[in-house]
């Protein structure tokens, strides 16, 4: 454990940003998983599943808990799937 009064700040901050950015990785692993679900089984509201996940998939990236090539990744291959 840290000594000092900035860092032990710092854990404290860095650890209930973890938090957050896994809750918010957690969501988008259930948004995708929806979707090529809605995808496998033809469903009619695949397309709005795909585009919600896709935009939890941009906001990840502003978030910065996502590289843009992995976003990229992910959008791609959803797509694929999609179409």
């Amino acid at each position: 454990m840290a000594n000092i009064k900035s860092q032990i700040k710092r854990v404290a901050t860095n650890a209930k940003a973890n938090l957050a950015n896994k809750s918010f990785k957690s969501s988008i692993k259930t948004a995708i998983k929806k979707a090529e679900f809605a995808i496998n089984a033809n469903d009619a509201n695949a397309t709005e599943l795909v585009s919600t996940a896709i935009s939890l998939v941009d906001k990840a990236v502003t978030k910065g808990i996502y590289y843009a090539n992995k976003a990229a990744r992910v959008k791609s291959k959803l797509m694929l799937k999609a179409n």
